[in-house]
């Protein structure tokens, strides 16, 4: 990954990226070529060195019956948002800006294991869905659902689990703008509604002495 060394992600963004509600992209190289799925994961840190991502596909989706050939990756997308070059102080100063985009990203490499387990793949359902529930006033659990349902929804999907190699992380939040740019970019995004966006800016202002 291309990442500058203002644009470097630290432990803390990289930790964010992997413990917040969402989905990564599961790319594998098999034998018949790329192969990639969208699909929602939960994070175990207690997993070898680094940790691993825990997810599930559709047990009719090849994927996980094709075999991966070397590494595999999950790439884990944060909140993304477009950039005006009207919302910087700079743009009345001088008139040198131009639009950009603000995203932050894991590129998460390693082995994947295929877990076709009913009892690994119900806690890895589990986990999933209290992390993305935990928001909710009302929060959905599986026990909500008939016990017979949920062992026919088992069924039909097959575990996965990513034990991490190597992580590489960019956090490209205007870091490399003024101080009065990033406050625009703030404001802009956030009269936008784009609050997740603007907040990410906002924890990686540089701090200026």
């Amino acid at each position: 990954m291309y990442t500058p060394a203002h644009f470097e992600a630290g432990p803390d963004a990289v930790q964010e990226l992997l413990t917040r509600p969402g989905a990564a992209n599961l790319v594998t190289i098999t034998s018949g070529g790329l192969l990639a799925t969208l699909l929602p994961f939960v994070y175990d840190p207690s997993v070898g060195e680094h940790g691993a991502l825990h997810t599930h596909v559709a047990r009719n989706n090849a994927q996980w019956s094709e075999p991966a050939i070397g590494e595999s990756l999950m790439i884990v997308q944060g909140a993304d948002a477009y950039i005006s070059p009207s919302w910087y102080a700079s743009k009345a100063e001088h008139g040198r800006v131009v639009p950009t985009w603000n995203y932050s990203t894991a590129h998460v490499y390693g082995r994947l294991v295929i877990h076709d387990d009913p009892a690994w793949i119900a806690s890895q359902v589990r986990r999933l869905t209290n992390v993305n529930e935990a928001g909710f006033d009302h929060p959905w659990s599986v026990d909500d659902a008939p016990e017979r349902y949920i062992s026919g929804q088992l069924r039909a999907i097959v575990g996965l689990e990513l034990v991490i190699a190597r992580i590489e992380a960019k956090t490209k939040l205007s870091q490399n703008r003024s101080a009065a740019d990033v406050d625009g970019v703030v404001a802009g995004l956030s009269a936008r509604g784009a609050t997740e966006s603007a907040a990410d800016v906002e924890r990686a202002r540089p701090v200026r002495a």
